[in-house]
């Protein structure tokens, strides 16, 4: 996934506005596993607790959901 990322801005609610929008496009779609935090952080230039912190807030919306052990999916 390419990331474009505005050191202007806060991070982590572009983190979780770029996956919303990959999620609405089809590319992760209801069940799918995300790819890791660390997987995430390192493609997009971040780091891993930004992008902890922008799936907790996705988590909060109900758009992802974490599985102990296994990561991040998407919610239905």
């Amino acid at each position: 996934m390419d990331w474009t990322i505005d050191r202007k801005r806060p991070i982590a609610p572009q983190i979780c506005e770029q996956l919303c929008v990959q999620i609405s496009a089809g590319n992760y779609p209801a069940g799918c596993r995300l790819p890791s935090v660390r997987d995430i952080a390192v493609s997009a230039g971040v780091n891993p607790n930004t992008v902890q912190k922008a799936l907790e807030l996705l988590s909060e919306r109900g758009v992802v959901y974490p599985e102990r052990g296994s990561g991040w999916y998407v919610s239905s």
